[in-house]
């Protein structure tokens, strides 16, 4: 039997499609395996005739060749021929068969062996047959799996495809019409052929364009380079091309730049003629922005823009001794030597987009001889062409690194004065000797002593003149002379910070990698340590030297936290802003001075302030923690008086039985939940002993003083207050024990403002102004009271602090109170929140 006979008209319909569609994937299946040379080759031979190769084979192998290709294609198709076979219309249905559970079309065309008079035997075949006909209605086509792998293990139908893919693009059908026309007497009829291409510079970024491709009026960039090729077989006269865009007048070379508007022209019988316009190439752009600045390290900073229409090439800064605006007084009344201008090359970017530039240069000329002498600086940019800018003028003093010690600034001086003309060389000597007249009043190194001398000794025994190499010998000795002067001990630390910082410098230009500037960053955080160690080591040689005027303090953690800043910028590619921090962060190394508490004592390294104040903030997270518990215990309360109420509503109607019962189970949750809350209650009271042990440890440990007894007192205050939170809690009594760990903060706070200001009495008075820093600077932007006011160093909110300070004190006060007045009117909230608010109200 047939499944046909077993199925509906409309699934039958479906079926007989998808095995229609699927013996279709099959003839395919087996034409693709028989036919794929034959399919290869002739691919093959149309992209190679869409390429034009037939065009460069001599005429006479160009015969053999396509008979040669003709021959493969017969052959190819006869053995395509022989391999095929038809396939049968029951391997569709087989394929089909095998995606469906159960082959139902194999099982609708089955018959059964026996039981055809048995009426229960044959029921249960119709029901058979009916569930094989559901099975058999969800048939689908089944697409031919990938074979041809298996005959073709090379890939030479890829390499085919490609073929003709290129023939596609860069190949023409008037290329692939010579194979049928030819060269001989046919080409005549055909006429000469020609081709051309327009290749545009390559800093422009264009493609090459085919000139046969092009419209008769298209646009072309300065400089871009015109190739044309005529073939007439030896007939000279067929073709002839004439230009007027290279500018040598009209020309007839195949082969010429575009640097000007006008025609190229193919006479003859398959001629073109185009009209050209010339897309100039327009000079670049240079502008300095804002004035030249220094930078902490004596670096020379001058920002800079530059643009040009495709991409600037190079850029050069140049430096030119400004002589009339230098006062011409000591050294310098002489004329100057004649020195060459200072030209540096502008590091721009490797990578990206070169049309619109915008940066900083950054270079340290400390030791040029132009260094602290006014200068005229240009900017002047290049483009591929060699077009240069017009050149950005600026003026300022060539900045250097400032020098403190007396005696290094005044060997600098001498210095520059020699670099301006080396007949201060007498003068120079003398100078020299007359500061260095008593050296161990300012020199505390005896090398350095010696070196002066050897310097004073090269330019008294001076040839006539001074060669250029003694002159900067000479300048060099007093440059590393001066610096250990200035640096002491510092000078390795110094060095040694600075390159890490060119390094960083270097990597935010480059655009380096994150692996990279974290070891970049690590290598300036070591040298930043060093530095800081060997500076204090230094200073505290010279305890009775003390800052002058106003200052800032920045720890160690607030350091740490400005280079990790700087590190996740330059990790988030914010190199600007990155950049802006790194001179913040040099202009801060540069002034640095390390002090230390001279009495050991206030602020956060006074033991029994830090004590107190690790107290307070205990006390706070418990006192959070139990107002947290209050909130939950009210929550639960509610939802368990709502959902009695539920209960008891649907049961009113006679089960007063089972409300009873459910009455019961109400009571057993609510009793589990009171468990609960006192394993909590109790965590909660064995915190608030804990604390209350410390405080008693913290009573004897109370510095003695005119503000001792009243420090007791606030202590003793406060551990009442504990105590009674305690028993609060061990009651259950959250509200109360509230009150009870208000009253302790309290007292807490107005023991550390007595603290405070008994430890600030015993300290100088030039250290009056750290005491707003004291109390942890890490914690003060995190905790802040209601008004928005950090804590000061006693652990009080707002103690440091004017209330009527800030522009918006009254509008902000103002909204404060409002919310507590919204916040008390909710009658949603629970009744010991609101008696809280309410005080609160009371007080304010």
């Amino acid at each position: 039997m047939d499944y046909k006979t077993h199925l509906p008209k409309g699934p039958a319909t479906r079926v007989k499609r998808a095995i229609r569609a699927t013996y279709a994937g099959v003839l395919f299946e087996h034409l693709s395996a028989a036919f794929w040379p034959f399919f290869s080759v002739l691919v093959s031979l149309v992209g190679l005739a869409l390429l034009g190769v037939h065009e460069v084979i001599p005429s006479g192998l160009r015969v053999f060749l396509f008979m040669g290709a003709a021959a493969f294609l017969v052959v190819t198709l006869g053995h395509g021929v022989w391999r095929f076979r038809w396939p049968a219309k029951g391997e569709a249905v087989a394929r089909v068969d095998a995606t469906l559970k159960g082959r139902p079309l194999q099982a609708l065309s089955d018959t059964p062996l026996s039981g055809a008079a048995d009426p229960a035997s044959q029921a249960i075949w119709a029901a058979h047959l009916d569930r094989m006909a559901a099975r058999a209605a969800a048939a689908r086509a089944v697409a031919p799996p990938p074979d041809l792998p298996r005959h073709d293990p090379f890939g030479l139908r890829l390499m085919a495809l490609t073929v003709l893919g290129m023939g596609l693009l860069f190949g023409s059908l008037d290329q692939a019409k010579t194979v049928a026309i030819g060269r001989g007497a046919d080409q005549i009829a055909m006429g000469p052929v020609w081709e051309g291409w327009v290749k545009p510079p390559a800093f422009t970024g264009k493609p090459t364009l085919y000139l046969a491709d092009l419209n008769d009026a298209f646009e072309a960039p300065k400089g871009s380079e015109v190739t044309v090729r005529l073939y007439g077989d030896g007939d000279s006269d067929a073709l002839s091309l004439r230009e007027t865009v290279s500018g040598s007048g009209e020309s007839e070379a195949t082969d010429f730049s575009v640097v000007q508007s006008g025609d190229i022209e193919i006479d003859g019988p398959t001629g073109r003629l185009w009209s050209v316009a010339l897309v100039p190439d327009a000079p670049p752009v240079a502008e300095l922005v804002d004035a030249m600045t220094r930078a902490a390290s004596g670096e020379t900073r001058q920002g800079f823009r530059l643009s040009d229409d495709f991409g600037v090439a190079r850029a050069v800064m140049v430096f030119e001794r400004d002589i009339d605006a230098v006062t011409r007084h000591y050294g310098f009344v002489v004329d100057p030597e004649p020195r060459a201008d200072l030209a540096v090359e502008v590091t721009l970017p490797q990578t990206g987009d070169r049309t619109e530039i915008e940066g900083v240069f950054a270079e340290n000329f400390s030791q040029h001889p132009f260094a602290g002498l006014p200068v005229m600086v240009s900017l002047r940019a290049y483009d591929q062409t060699g077009q240069v800018s017009e050149d950005a003028i600026g003026e300022g003093v060539l900045p250097s690194r400032r020098f403190f010690d007396p005696l290094a600034a005044a060997l600098i001086d001498v210095r520059r004065e020699l670099l301006w003309n080396r007949a201060n060389a007498s003068r120079a000597a003398q100078v020299l000797r007359a500061v260095s007249f008593q050296p161990e009043d300012l020199i505390d190194d005896d090398a350095i002593t010696q070196r002066l001398r050897d310097v004073i000794a090269k330019l008294e025994g001076r040839g006539d003149p001074m060669s250029d190499a003694l002159v900067d010998e000479i300048a060099t000795d007093l440059w590393e002379i001066a610096n250990l002067l200035e640096d002491g001990q510092l000078s390795e630390a110094l060095e040694r910070l600075r390159r890490a910082q060119e390094r960083l410098q270097q990597a935010m230009r480059d655009g380096a990698s994150d692996e990279e500037i974290a070891r970049l960053m690590q290598e300036l955080r070591e040298a930043t340590q060093d530095y800081i160690q060997q500076l204090a080591e230094q200073q505290g040689e010279d305890e009775s030297e003390q800052p002058q005027g106003e200052t800032q303090q920045m720890s160690a953690d607030q350091l740490q936290q400005l280079m990790d800043r700087i590190q996740e910028l330059m990790e988030q590619g914010r190199m600007a802003e990155a950049q802006q921090m790194m001179d913040m962060l040099n202009q801060l190394l540069e002034n640095m001075r390390v002090t230390q508490d001279p009495n050991g004592q206030g602020g956060e390294g006074n033991p029994s302030m830090q004590g107190m104040q690790d107290m307070l903030r205990e006390q706070q997270d418990l006192n959070d923690d139990t107002f947290s518990d209050l909130q939950e215990q009210q929550d639960q309360r509610e939802q368990g008086e709502g959902q009695a109420q539920a209960d008891q509503g649907e049961n009113q109607e006679g089960q007063d039985g089972e409300g009873a019962d459910q009455n019961g189970a109400q009571g057993q949750a609510q009793n589990e939940q009171g468990e609960d809350g006192a394993a909590d209650m109790g965590d909660l009271s064995d915190r608030q002993r804990a604390l209350r042990r410390e405080l008693e440890r913290q009573l004897g440990n109370v510095p003695s003083g005119e503000n001792a007894e009243g420090i007791g007192e606030a202590l003793e205050d406060a551990g009442r207050a504990m105590d009674d939170a305690e028993q609060a809690l061990r009651e259950n009594d959250l509200a109360g024990a509230l009150d009870s760990q208000a009253e302790a903060l309290e007292a807490l706070r107005e023991g550390m403002r007595q603290l405070g200001d008994q430890l600030a009495q015993g300290q100088p008075q030039e250290q009056e102004g750290q005491q707003g820093q004291a109390g942890g600077a890490d914690g003060a932007e995190e905790r802040r009271d209601p008004l928005g006011r950090t804590p000061g160093n006693t652990g009080r909110f707002g103690s440091d602090e004017e209330m009527a300070e800030g522009e918006d004190v009254y509008r902000r006060a103002e909204e404060l109170l409002d919310e507590i007045r919204r916040r008390s009117a909710e009658q949603n909230r629970p009744e010991e929140e609101r008696d809280y608010l309410n005080r609160l109200l009371d007080r304010f």
